[in-house]
């Protein structure tokens, strides 16, 4: 007997201001008690009609039904009350609160003027046993792990009652051994008679995870299919269009001198944190150096050191021999450094202006664009379309907002930007999070490229496979410390780096100083 769906989208057409189709007749069937995937490209139509499940845009054509009725959500309030919850990427959770206050947030128990903390704890709890779901009620939200707070941001979800759950890209920040145990809860959960819509672009654990799986394709439904009918390869080009491969090939290594360092570098935070706890390693030309680490454990403020926005207290940087220790921005870009930001719309562009503001924001005060001393319009476009064309950017002008490509046409933009720049380092700070298999295989290609090319990479990713198959060597980092040095990556795994990530395992100092070389 054929099991009943307990969500429907039908024929759901979404057409944004300016004729823009984002989904174009959807259907998707999801049954009672089914752990079902939701996959495609960036800008596929994913997120547009997750956001009309859940009430956060309304649908111009078709129809939604839950439990067998017709809904017609106006807020995601009508979403929860329906029994829905939505698990978004970037959690929604107050970080001076503790694990209780946020998870009773917006349903308080108690009068008006004062929340009932002890019943919060009580019932954040009874939710965490019930479910197996473990958090500490008690912690504040800053002071714990991101897989606690994926969990948290579950069980807020459950305490408003919901019975289908939409989980977008959870795992992209855990570890191998936590991404294991959200699954096994996961399970529990669809075994209790929970439902869920799993959304991500890491085919392997859709396979380990899902029974079916829903593809979209330019806004429009590939097809429903049985998971175990189709291999990774298959799913990938029924997404793409196209044969991909993740498995990107490598020249054997091919080093030149040493050309980056940094050494014993600390930093301490406003709150007294130390953030970076006497960092030091080195990059020879023609070396991809990948950069382990639990999201939060020092990679950003590593990052920001090196390129200029944050100042260490301590410790030196060295680029072809100069200490560009306390250069201004510009003049380490000028000395040599790219830099791929970690979050693309935030800190990599600006995502209101142009396509060709954001190309030449490295070079627009050189002469390289300019006649007669001032900037030359038909020189900026040409050198905008050759590189959007080369990185096989989407667009439809070099004038249109960034803020209207998909995500992995941006971070095809900014990389192009970085790579054009014909820098000596280049820094890849999370180059493929939250992008598709399309975009991730030319982007790994192009790191593999430019290795070849003689430049040092520096390649800081939450993807472990990412990491095992660019780099030629890894450091791992933990609370502000590098914890573990690996110089052969083939003879690693990513579940020997989750150790390392998680603080279970730590190489002695003499291994991790063969990081650093004069």
């Amino acid at each position: 007997m054929e099991q009943e769906n307990i969500l429907e989208a039908r024929n759901i057409t979404k057409v944004y201001p300016g004729g823009v189709v984002a989904n174009h007749n959807v259907n998707l069937e999801v049954r009672k008690g089914e752990i079902h995937a939701l996959v495609g490209e960036n800008g596929a139509g994913k997120s547009t009609l997750m956001k009309m499940l859940f009430g956060m845009l309304a649908p111009t054509e078709g129809q939604i039904f839950v439990d067998g009725k017709e809904v017609h959500f106006s807020s995601s309030s009508d979403a929860i009350a329906a029994g829905l919850g939505m698990v978004h990427q970037h959690f929604m959770q107050v970080p001076s609160m503790t694990v209780a206050e946020n998870l009773i947030l917006g349903a308080e128990t108690g009068n008006t003027f004062k929340v009932d903390r002890k019943e919060a704890v009580r019932i954040t709890n009874e939710l965490s046993d019930k479910y197996n779901l473990k958090v500490e009620a008690n912690e504040k939200v800053e002071d714990i792990s991101l897989a606690m707070r994926q969990k948290l941001e579950i069980l807020k979800a459950l305490y408003r009652g919901a019975h289908i759950l939409i989980l977008d890209e959870p795992t992209a920040v855990l570890t191998p051994q936590e991404t294991e145990e959200l699954f096994e809860q996961l399970k529990l959960l669809r075994e209790n008679g929970h439902t869920i819509i799993f959304i991500s672009h890491k085919l392997n654990e859709v396979k380990a995870l899902c029974s079916r799986m829903t593809i979209l394709r330019d806004g429009k439904t590939m097809g429903t299919y049985d998971i175990a009918d189709l291999d990774e390869q298959e799913i990938s080009r029924l997404m793409v269009g196209r044969n991909v491969s993740l498995d990107i090939e490598k020249d054997e290594a091919d080093y030149g001198k040493n050309i980056f360092s940094v050494k014993d570098l600390v930093y301490v935070d406003y709150f007294g944190k130390t953030r970076l706890d006497h960092v030091s390693f080195s990059i020879r030309q023609g070396q991809i150096l990948g950069v382990a680490g639990i999201d939060g454990n020092g990679q950003s403020e590593l990052v920001e050191a090196i390129v200029g926005t944050l100042r260490q207290q301590h410790g030196t940087i060295t680029l072809k021999g100069q200490d560009i220790s306390h250069a201004p921005v510009r003049a380490r870009q000028e000395a040599g450094i790219s830099h791929v930001s970690e979050d693309r719309l935030k800190y990599g562009s600006a995502p209101k202006l142009s396509l060709e503001d954001n190309t030449i924001s490295k070079v627009y005060y050189t002469s390289q664009l300019k006649s007669h001393g001032l900037i030359d319009k038909k020189k900026v476009s040409a050198f905008t379309n050759r590189i959007l064309k080369e990185f096989l950017v989407k667009y439809k002008s070099s004038k249109q907002a960034v803020s209207e490509l998909s995500g992995g046409n941006v971070q095809k933009l900014i990389v192009g930007r970085e790579f054009d720049y014909d820098a000596d380092l280049l820094i890849m700070n999370q180059p493929t999070r939250g992008i598709d298999v399309g975009a991730i295989e030319f982007i790994r290609k192009k790191i593999v490229d430019m290795r070849s090319k003689k430049k040092a990479i520096l390649l800081i990713s939450a993807d472990l496979s990412e990491i095992l198959s660019l780099s030629d060597a890894i450091v791992v980092m933990h609370e502000g410390k590098i914890v573990g040095y690996i110089d052969d990556v083939k003879k690693t795994t990513e579940n020997e780096l989750g150790l390392y990530m998680l603080g279970v395992k730590e190489d002695s100092r003499e291994r991790i100083g063969g990081a650093y070389c004069e």
